[in-house]
């Protein structure tokens, strides 16, 4: 009973460790939040990393609240997404190995056979979404993936972090 509850307890607190996904910078590359690199004067490509289970749309309406962010600091009004590209990594499910050993220690020996179950306690994949975009300045322009930056900022409002 005590080993159950041990591996309870164990389970929880590594579950514990799953990343959140909070509205912020990315400290590095591959680190939850936002980064952002510019290909021209008018275009960047946006990148979104969730954390461990952060729901796809989640992670896609945080890469456009950034991408909204950008265009309105670049002094533009609104954007069009040119290019998109998602990414999951982990996550993946059950696994179940089985193991063999043999000892030996003077005239004693020992022989066992072991098993074991796995599950990733991560909460899931991470995904990233990165968008590549063209600003632009006065009104929108016809067609989709074009987005009003001040609008979609005020739609995707990002909860303050805990």
């Amino acid at each position: 009973m005590t080993r159950v509850l041990l591996s309870a307890a164990a389970a929880l607190l590594l579950a514990a460790c799953a990343t959140a996904t909070v509205y912020a910078p990315a400290a590095t590359p591959t680190a939850v939040g936002y980064s952002e690199m510019r290909i021209q004067s008018d275009r960047y490509r946006v990148t979104f990393r969730g954390g461990s289970g952060a729901p796809a749309q989640q992670v896609r309406d945080y890469a456009l609240r950034y991408a909204a962010d950008v265009t309105l600091r670049e002094g533009y009004d609104w954007f069009r997404v040119t290019d998109r590209y998602i990414d999951a990594a982990g996550g993946s499910g059950a696994t179940i190995g089985i193991g063999g050993g043999g000892a030996s220690y003077g005239r004693s020996s020992a022989v066992g056979i072991g098993g074991g179950i796995s599950f990733p306690v991560g909460g899931g994949p991470r995904i990233a979404e990165t968008i590549e975009i063209v600003l632009g300045k006065g009104s929108l322009p016809p067609g989709g993936d074009a987005y009003d930056a001040r609008e979609l900022r005020e739609s995707l409002a990002v909860p303050p972090p805990a």
